[in-house]
C-alpha cells in the first residue's frame, strides 16, 4: 500500500473527529514540509487576475469563468477569503478583458468554494446570487445596457441550454457545510433533523417561476438505512445532464461524526429516483454524457477512487488507478481534468486523463492560511477550446485565477 493510500485509511478509520483529524494532519504536513524540497509551482502557469492587493476567485468547476471566444473572463473580487467561508462582506463581480480589470457588479451572498454562483448565460448576460430586501436572489445582467434581471430565488445549476435553474437550501448549508452556502439568513429549518420541507427547487429563467421538487423526507424515505433513524440530512452538489432531462444529488445524512453519502439521480421534475451509488462516500462528481456519470466515491469490492456509472443501472467500473487522492473531475468531449487536495507536504497538483493515459501537467502549493473551510480548491476547468484549463490557486499568498496550457 502507497504512502498516500496509508493516508487516506488513517484519515478514514482513526481520525474521524474533524477537529482531531485538522489538528493532526495539519501538524504532520507541517513537519514534512519543513524537510520536504519547497515548490512554489510548476507547469505552464499564466496569472489572468491582478496583482492590486485584492484576492480574485471564480468559484466551483462545472462552469468555465470565459466568455465563448476566451476574450472576457469573470471572477469575483474580494479583500479576503481567509476570515470565514460564507461571507455577507461585498464582493466585486469583475470582468477582465486586455488585461483590464472592470467592476461590473457586486454581490453580499457568497463563499469560498462556489462564489456566488458567477457564470456566463451568454456573451451578453452574467447571472450570480445576491441578498436584497431580505432575501436570496438571483441576478442576470446585461453587460452592454447594464440591465438587471431579478429572479426572487437563488440558484446553484444551469441547464445547458440555460432554460431553467435548480436550487437548494443554501441557509441549512451554511450552517452544516461550511464554505458552499450562505450566511446572510438564519436556517429555517435548524432544529429539524429530517424536514418534510422542500430541499430541491426547479426556476424558470424565464418566467421566474419557482416550483418545489423534492423534499428532506422523500430522500430519507427512499431506499431508506438504518442509519437514516435519528440521522440528520442534507442534500447538495446538484448536477444537470447534458440534455437537460435529469440530475443528480448528493443526499447527505450524520449520526453524530459520522457521516453517509449517496447519489442519487433524478428526473428535473422529481420523478424516477434512482440510487446509483450508495456505499457510504461519495465525492465530486460529473456528467460523461446523458448516460453515464464520472465521480470520485468508494465501493464496497473496489475501494475509493473514480469510478463511471452508467445511469439507472448497476453497471461501474473503477478507471485511473494511480489517481488515489479525491478531486474534481470535468469533462471536455474528449478529455478529463482533474486536481488533488494539498499532499503531506501542501502540494495540489493538476491531471489531464485521455483514455487510460494520466498526465500531470501542473503542481502548486498551498499555503498553510488557506486549510480547513477557507482552502482554496484548484477546481479545475476546461476552456472553451479544450486547450488550456482554469484554476484558483494560492501559492502566491492570495488567490487568483491561472490558466494551465495542456
Amino acid at each position: 500500500m502507497g504512502l498516500e493510500k496509508i493516508e487516506i485509511w488513517v484519515h478514514d478509520h482513526i481520525l474521524k473527529n474533524a477537529t482531531i483529524r485538522h489538528g493532526i494532519y495539519g501538524a504532520y504536513q507541517r513537519v514534512l514540509w519543513l524537510v520536504a524540497p519547497k515548490i512554489k509551482v510548476e507547469g505552464n502557469v499564466k496569472k489572468l487576475t491582478p496583482d492590486d492587493g485584492f484576492e480574485y476567485f471564480f468559484g466551483y468547476y462545472d462552469k468555465c469563468p470565459f466568455n465563448s471566444d476566451q476574450t472576457k473572463l469573470l471572477a469575483l473580487k474580494v479583500n479576503s477569503t481567509t476570515k470565514v467561508a460564507d461571507s455577507t462582506e461585498e464582493a466585486k463581480i469583475v470582468v477582465i478583458e486586455s488585461g483590464h480589470c472592470k467592476e461590473v457588479a457586486s454581490t453580499h451572498s457568497w463563499n469560498v468554494q462556489q462564489s456566488c454562483m458567477l457564470q456566463w448565460l451568454d456573451d451578453d448576460n452574467i447571472l450570480f446570487n445576491d441578498y436584497r430586501e431580505n432575501k436570496y436572489i438571483s441576478v442576470i445582467l446585461n453587460l452592454n445596457s447594464g440591465e438587471e434581471k431579478i429572479i426572487d430565488f437563488p440558484v446553484y445549476t444551469v441547464s445547458s441550454d440555460k432554460s431553467y435553474a435548480l436550487s437548494l437550501d443554501f441557509s441549512r448549508l451554511h450552517r452544516l457545510r461550511p464554505g458552499y452556502g450562505y450566511a446572510n439568513m438564519e436556517e429555517e429549518t435548524k432544529s429539524e433533523k429530517c424536514p418534510n420541507k422542500t430541499c430541491i427547487w426547479k426556476v424558470d429563467l424565464q418566467t421566474g417561476k419557482v416550483s418545489p421538487l423534492l423534499n428532506y423526507a422523500d430522500f430519507a424515505k427512499f431506499e431508506p438505512r438504518k442509519e437514516m433513524e435519528g440521522a440528520e440530512h442534507k442534500v447538495n452538489h446538484l448536477m444537470i445532464s447534458p440534455n437537460g432531462k435529469r440530475f443528480m444529488v448528493l443526499h447527505r445524512w450524520f449520526q453524530g461524526e459520522t457521516k453517509y453519502t449517496r447519489l442519487v439521480t433524478c428526473n428535473v421534475d422529481g420523478t424516477d429516483m434512482y440510487n446509483l451509488s450508495d456505499d457510504d462516500f461519495v465525492s465530486h462528481c460529473c456528467w460523461k454524457n446523458n448516460q453515464e456519470i464520472v465521480s470520485y466515491l468508494n465501493k464496497k469490492d473496489g475501494g475509493k477512487g473514480y469510478y463511471i456509472m452508467k445511469d439507472k443501472t448497476h453497471d461501474y467500473k473503477k478507471i485511473w488507478d494511480e489517481l488515489v487522492m479525491d478531486g474534481h473531475p470535468s469533462f471536455n468531449g474528449k478529455q478529463y481534468v482533474t486536481d488533488t487536495y494539498p499532499n503531506r507536504t501542501r502540494i495540489q497538483s493538476v491531471y489531464v486523463m485521455d483514455g487510460d493515459k494520466v498526465i500531470r501537467i501542473a503542481r502548486m502549493f498551498s499555503p498553510f492560511k488557506y486549510g480547513g473551510d477557507v482552502r482554496c480548491d484548484l477546481h479545475p476547468r476546461w476552456s472553451r477550446d479544450g486547450k488550456s484549463v482554469i484554476v484558483d490557486a494560492s501559492f502566491d499568498g492570495k488567490r487568483g485565477v491561472y490558466q494551465i496550457e495542456v
